[in-house]
C-alpha cells in the first residue's frame, strides 16, 4: 500500500536522523551534510505523506455523498413498491404506467398518436379525437399523501387513493370508447348517453381532456357514499381532477 511505504521510509529517515544526533552528542565526528541531506529527505517524504491523507479524505468525502445518495435512491424506490397500488397487473406494467416511467419527447407523441385509429365522425369529434391517447394515472406519493390533514385522511389509506385514480381512468377510458364508437354500432338504449359525452367533451373547459361523470362513479371504491365522496374530495384537493358542471352533468376531467 501506498500509504505504508511512506510511512515506512519516513520512519527511516527519522532513525537515520537520530543516530546523527546521538554521534554529535557524544562529540564524536559527524558529516553535517549528511544531516542536511536527510532532514530534507524527511521533509520530502513528509509532504508526500500529507499530500496523500489529503487525497484520501476527499475520496472518503465523495464516497459518504455517493453512499447518501444512494440510500436516498433506495428508500425511493422502496416507498413506490410498498406503495404501489394492488389493483395494478404484477405481471406487465400498463401503457399509462410506462408513459409515465419512460416519458415519450412531445415531437414522438404527437407523432404517435397520429396512428391511432380515427373512426368516420363529423369534422367537431374527430378533432376532438386527435392526439387523445389512455387517460392519465397521476399517482399520489408518500410525501403529498402525509402533507393531507389527519381531518382529511381519516382512515383512508394511500393505497386506497391510488386504486381509485385508477378507477378514474377506467370511468374515463370507456367514455372515450363510446365517444369514438361508430354511430351504426350504437344501440338506442345508449344513443342518447353517447350524443351527451360528445357535447361535454367538446366544452370549453373539458376539450382535449380525458373525463367522466359523477354517474360513471360504481367502482369498488369511487362511488357515492361516504368512503367515495372522502376519497374524491383528496383527489380533487391533490389536483388530480378538475371539476366542471356542464348542462346536467357533474363533470370531472382528469389532470396531467
Amino acid at each position: 500500500m501506498a500509504l505504508e511505504k511512506i510511512v515506512s521510509a519516513f520512519t527511516r529517515r527519522i532513525s537515520d536522523l537520530q543516530e546523527l544526533m546521538v554521534l554529535r552528542g557524544d562529540g564524536r565526528a559527524a558529516d553535517m551534510s549528511a544531516v542536511d541531506v536527510s532532514l530534507k529527505a524527511v521533509e520530502h517524504d513528509f509532504r508526500k505523506m500529507d499530500s496523500y491523507v489529503k487525497s484520501e479524505m476527499e475520496a472518503l468525502s465523495k464516497a459518504k455523498a455517493l453512499s447518501e445518495l444512494t440510500i436516498q435512491q433506495t428508500r425511493k424506490i422502496q416507498a413506490i413498491v410498498d406503495h404501489f397500488p394492488s389493483t395494478l397487473s404484477a405481471a406487465a406494467p400498463s401503457d399509462a404506467l410506462k408513459n409515465r416511467l419512460f416519458p415519450v419527447p412531445e415531437k414522438a407523441a404527437a407523432h404517435t398518436s397520429n396512428i391511432l385509429p380515427v373512426q368516420t365522425q363529423n369534422p367537431k369529434v374527430e378533432k376532438e379525437k386527435k392526439g387523445k391517447g389512455l387517460p392519465p394515472r397521476k399517482y399520489v406519493s408518500d410525501e403529498e399523501f402525509a402533507s393531507l390533514s389527519s381531518y382529511m385522511r381519516g382512515r383512508i389509506t394511500l393505497d386506497k387513493v391510488n386504486s381509485a385514480i385508477d378507477e378514474m381512468a377506467g370511468f374515463a377510458e370507456n367514455n372515450l370508447r363510446l365517444i369514438q364508437a361508430p354511430r351504426k354500432k350504437l344501440g338506442d338504449d345508449i344513443l342518447e348517453k353517447v350524443l351527451e359525452l360528445r357535447d361535454i367533451a367538446g366544452a370549453e373547459t373539458i376539450k382535449g381532456k380525458h373525463f367522466f361523470l359523477e354517474s360513471d362513479m360504481r367502482g369498488p371504491l369511487l362511488k357515492m357514499d361516504t368512503t367515495g365522496k372522502a376519497i374524491l374530495t383528496i383527489i380533487r384537493h391533490l389536483g388530480r381532477v378538475l371539476e366542471a358542471r356542464i348542462g346536467k352533468q357533474r363533470v370531472f376531467a382528469l389532470l396531467s
